[in-house]
């Protein structure tokens, strides 16, 4: 009978012991509950009546649905800073453009003059013979290299000179994408997002950023082929402003249809800028013949390629279409269309009263009512 007793105060023992267990592991479960969301109520003081608290139970189900926000709209960010940036860079940009016009043109006269009275002057041709003879082999070498580039140089056109400054700083811009440390920096100041904090500086920087290799060749080829037409209808230093407001430009149409949209994803590239001068190339001469790249057999007006890209890009912003930013193309088409055909006339005039002002402060003394007072008083050559 001992064995017995044993027995059965060991039964009595274990069943004491998962009662226990069954009591400890249910007072955890609050716990659980605070750590993945489930609130307890808290408990309300005591009063001097010695009344019962009364908790509120809280199912896990409500307690979780309580603890979920709902999510946050996006407020339509302001155009406002952005829509005076592009104003008041345009109007820098051609008033800049048009005293850098005056001051060529007056280097220009200086260097003729000089180029007379050096004229007068020459030296025996002996001199310059017993001075390369004293030169070494590396030294000729380097020279000749240097000549060699600087007749390249020379039989390039205004405009692929200008242009070639800018590919330039392109593929610059290119080669800091591909350093890790410049990431965000690249990201907040060489692309163009409405909903970003910094959003002015990046309408100008942004033009001059790629991050593919292929879409820069494409842009700058464009660039290069039709540079030398519009750097002789606008000077290199208009089409400097041209390009530069285009950018500005095609970014703030941009700006505005994705706000519009609510479609708010940065965008970079020089597209803009260069469907603004492939549309001003275009509406000078419409007549030209244009080629295709993979077709050059077939040939294309000027006019009839910018009606397809305009149609193009009209048609992808309609439908949404991801793949460019149809938005800024549009803007810099209609931008370079507007520029040929009314603005540059109509910012030449806008120009004359601040070319006079310059040119009095540059020549004190003198005034505007002498004549021959310096070259662009009347306002800077006009399109070429």
């Amino acid at each position: 009978m001992a064995w017995r007793g044993c027995v059965l105060k060991w039964v009595n023992t274990e069943l004491i012991r998962s009662t226990n267990t069954t009591l400890r592991s249910s007072r955890e479960i609050p716990h659980y509950q605070q750590r993945y969301g489930f609130r307890q109520e808290a408990k309300r003081p005591d009063t001097k009546k010695g009344n019962v608290v009364q908790k509120t139970k809280v199912s896990p189900s409500e307690a979780g649905t309580q603890s979920l926000p709902p999510p946050p709209k996006v407020p339509r960010p302001s155009l406002f800073k952005p829509l005076m940036f592009t104003v008041g860079f345009t109007g820098c940009s051609f008033g800049a453009a048009a005293i850098l016009q005056y001051e060529t043109l007056r280097s220009l006269v200086r260097t003729a003059q000089d180029e007379e009275k050096s004229e007068k002057f020459s030296q025996d041709m002996t001199y310059w013979h017993d001075w390369w003879n004293k030169l070494s082999g590396f030294q000729r070498q380097l020279i000749l290299l240097v000549s060699m580039v600087d007749d390249f140089w020379s039989s390039l056109s205004k405009g692929q000179k200008t242009v070639t400054g800018i590919i330039a700083l392109n593929a610059v811009v290119l080669c800091c994408w591909r350093i890790p440390v410049m990431q965000r920096s690249m990201v907040k100041y060489f692309t163009s997002n409405p909903a970003a904090k910094t959003r002015c500086l990046p309408m100008v920087l942004s033009t001059f950023s790629h991050y593919s290799i292929f879409h820069m060749a494409a842009n700058m080829s464009v660039l290069w082929i039709f540079s030398s037409q519009i750097v002789a209808i606008l000077g290199w230093e208009q089409f400097l402003a041209f390009y530069l407001s285009a950018g500005v430009i095609s970014n703030m149409v941009s700006y505005t249809c994705k706000t519009a949209t609510r479609s708010l994803h940065p965008s970079l590239g020089a597209s803009g800028a260069v469907m603004a001068v492939l549309a001003a190339v275009c509406t000078n001469v419409p007549e030209a013949k244009l080629g295709i790249i993979l077709l050059p057999m077939v040939a294309v007006t000027a006019g009839n390629v910018l009606k397809a890209l305009i149609a193009m890009d009209t048609a992808g912003l309609v439908l949404g279409w991801r793949m460019f930013d149809h938005a800024a193309h549009l803007g810099g088409a209609l931008f370079g269309v507007w520029y040929v055909t009314y603005g540059h006339k109509l910012i030449c005039r806008k120009q004359k009263p601040l070319v006079k002002l310059w040119h009095e402060a540059r020549s004190p003394g003198a005034g505007g009512s002498r004549s021959g007072g310096g070259p662009g008083v009347n306002g800077g050559p006009g399109p070429k």
